[in-house]
Formats: structure tokens, C-alpha cells, sequence
């Protein structure tokens, strides 16, 4: 490759299977001799470090009891970890030449704590303008699934549960990522059905790639 690389997102709900699509896609495009960036947010930085211990409810105050973050707090540091992670990984990677291929981005953000926040949608500007310095993926492609299906999925996983995964918010969520194209408006961004089988899936996210590569 030469030149600026691509920069693609996968987003969705806790169990739509972004984690999972990002490797497969990832081996894909690494065996047609890409040179690929996976990566993740939170990521493993600083920040993401402390956020991931937030989002795993292992935050404790001076007394040693179990706390959580406020919303906007939690916004303000996905932000902050969003910039660090620009700024280490993907710009670099970018300029390098390579595809990168985050597990999450800013849609998460402006979904999640929108969701999550007593203001509910009039946080979403507030939350757009914390994250403008953001760069801008080439595409962005949300994996749709029930809300309900994701649930199992998670259950199957097994584990402790994380901070926003209660049932009832993620069907919220689901709801919210249908109407991404409104929330993140001039955004280049696809949706991908990620009910069926795994090579389905992949199979589709390549395809939503290679058609604006």
C-alpha cells in the first residue's frame, strides 16, 4: 500500500460479535497481503487501562468500597483515551500506510453515554463536541442484532457481567444504533446483519469494505 492508509470501525452492542469480526477480518485482509492494524477501545493505554477497570465495576474509593463514575465522567475519559489512542496507534498507522480496524470508536461514545445520561439525546452535542478532534474513520459498519440474541450470546461467554450490559440497556442501545446515520450525520457508515453464522458476517463486512477501498 502507499499513501494514507483506511481506517474502518466495527461497532455495535455488547454480543453483536465485534470482537470476533475484527480478527476474522483482519486474517482476511492480512492473507490478501495488507498490512493491518487491529485495535480496540478502551484501548490498553493509560486510560483505557482505568476505563476498563470501570466498565468491569473494580473501582473502589479511599474506604476500599466498590464505586462507579458518572456518566460525563466516563464520557470526558472515553474522549480522553480516544485522543491518546489517535495519537500512539492509529495516526501513525495511517500515515504508515496501513488498514486499521478499531473494535469501537466514537459512535460508541455518543451511543452509549447518551443512553446512559439523565439528558438522554441533548447530550449528544455536548458529546459530539468532546470528540471533534477525533479522526474520522472511512467507514464505519455497525453490526445489527436483536437485542435478545446478543443476550444469549453473552450469557454463553459466560463471566461477570460489565457495566452496561443489564438487558433492558442494551435493548436501548440496539435501538439507538439503528438510527446512527442521524447521530453521526455526513459519516460514512453501513449496517451489517450479524445474526448469522460467523463466515456470514465476515463475508459481509468485507464486502462493505471492498466496495469503497
Amino acid at each position: 500500500m502507499t499513501g494514507r492508509g483506511f481506517f474502518v470501525v466495527l461497532e455495535g452492542i455488547d454480543g453483536s460479535g465485534t470482537t470476533t469480526q475484527l480478527q476474522r477480518v483482519r486474517d482476511v485482509l492480512v492473507g490478501r497481503g495488507l498490512s493491518v492494524l487491529g485495535t480496540r477501545e478502551p484501548t490498553s493505554g493509560p486510560v483505557g487501562t482505568f476505563l476498563r477497570q470501570a466498565l468491569e465495576r473494580r473501582l473502589a474509593d479511599e474506604a476500599g468500597q466498590s464505586t462507579e463514575l458518572d456518566w460525563s465522567a466516563l464520557a470526558l475519559l472515553f474522549a480522553a483515551d480516544r485522543v491518546d489512542h489517535v495519537s500512539r496507534e492509529i495516526a501513525p498507522a495511517l500515515e504508515r500506510g496501513q488498514v486499521v480496524l478499531s473494535d469501537r470508536y466514537d459512535l460508541s461514545s455518543i451511543i452509549y453515554q447518551s443512553a446512559t445520561s439523565p439528558l438522554g439525546r441533548d447530550a449528544v452535542d455536548w458529546l459530539r463536541t468532546i470528540n471533534s478532534h477525533a479522526v474520522r474513520p472511512d467507514l464505519t459498519i455497525v453490526l445489527r442484532i436483536d437485542a435478545d440474541v446478543a443476550a444469549a450470546r453473552r450469557r454463553a461467554r459466560g463471566g461477570s457481567a460489565e457495566l452496561y450490559e443489564r438487558d433492558e440497556l442494551q435493548r436501548r442501545l440496539a435501538a439507538l444504533y439503528l438510527e446512527a446515520e442521524t447521530l453521526m450525520p455526513g459519516e460514512r457508515l453501513t449496517f451489517v446483519d450479524a445474526e448469522g453464522s460467523q463466515e456470514e458476517v465476515t463475508s459481509a463486512v468485507i464486502a462493505r469494505i471492498d466496495a469503497l477501498r
